[in-house]
């Protein structure tokens, strides 16, 4: 009798309830299919946005920084400045095997498609796009080392050096993807996302610690802090027609699993070159993993 009723030709205010819930349903499937997101593969070439690197909170964080440096300079600044030179040579290097020791556009290509491709390689497939990168900046500077002093470990241990470290630089990067909504049916829709994300301050305390004499792979290992400070900028258009632009969620998410994957990671074991191998590295640290496992 009630679904009779529910179903009845003669309009009741129960059926009016139930078209009415169904519209509105129907309205908003509509403009977040239509309006927020895509079907289309390629969402980003038939829009005017092109991501761009906004340097001004980049530059007054440099300021800040070289303004503050200047005026706390002491003898444990002036102590460290040759570690801080070397420091900033290993940096140099680094940049330029990541663009295969070329200038210019060419070396920017090189460093471009490496992060792309290992973008890709640890991306969640399931639901997040191809992830195209437009642009890499990788730096220019390096992290500044001061007030370094020993402190007292173990005795089986080596004796360990502690720094303040700041980081203040250039380095960002510019990519597009999507979203993938899976229902209620597999690629129901894509929601366009576009970021530009650089850094404005890393700021902690690092350890040095030095090789063991006795170890079988020597290595020099760098320690941070787990309290230490991240500050990102993220510029960020979400949306297909319609746009979303610098979604203060979407920074918070981005800037907490940064700040995640490094407060997990840590420690970073140098290899000394002569003294051991990249692999025979790997094999100690699985070693030690399964000591402090079982």
């Amino acid at each position: 009798m009630g679904a009779n009723y529910v179903l009845s030709l003669q309009p009741t205010f129960t059926q009016g309830l139930i078209l009415g819930q169904l519209s509105i349903l129907a309205l908003l499937v509509f403009v977040l299919k239509y309006l927020f997101m895509d079907s289309t593969k390629y969402p980003f070439e038939t829009t005017s946005y092109h991501p761009r690197i906004v340097s001004d909170s980049i530059m007054r964080s440099q300021k800040i920084y070289q303004s503050t440096r200047e005026n706390g300079l002491n003898k444990e600044d002036e102590s460290a400045e040759w570690l801080n030179l070397l420091l900033h040579q290993i940096v140099g290097t680094y940049r330029s095997k990541l663009r295969n020791d070329l200038l210019g556009a060419d070396g920017d290509e090189v460093a471009r498609k490496r992060v792309e491709d290992y973008a890709n390689k640890i991306r969640p497939a399931s639901f997040l796009d191809h992830i195209t990168v437009h642009s890499v900046d990788l730096g220019s500077s390096a992290p500044h080392l001061f007030n370094g002093r020993r402190v007292h470990p173990p005795s089986s241990n080596p004796p360990e050096i502690e720094f303040d470290v700041n980081y203040v630089d250039s380095v960002s990067v510019s990519l597009s993807t999507s979203y993938l909504f899976n229902y209620p049916m597999p690629l129901f829709a894509r929601l366009p996302v576009a970021l530009t994300i650089s850094l404005s301050l890393f700021k902690s305390s690092v350890i040095i610690t030095p090789p063991l004499h006795t170890s079988p792979a020597p290595t020099l290992t760098f320690s941070i802090s787990p309290t230490f400070t991240l500050d990102l900028t993220t510029m960020s258009l979400m949306g297909s027609r319609a746009k979303l632009a610098n979604v203060p969620k979407l920074h918070d998410l981005i800037q907490h699993q940064v700040h995640r994957v490094l407060a997990a990671k840590g420690v970073w074991k140098v290899v000394l070159p002569g003294l051991a191998t990249v692999d025979e590295v790997k094999q100690e640290v699985k070693n030690d993993m399964a000591d402090v496992l079982s």
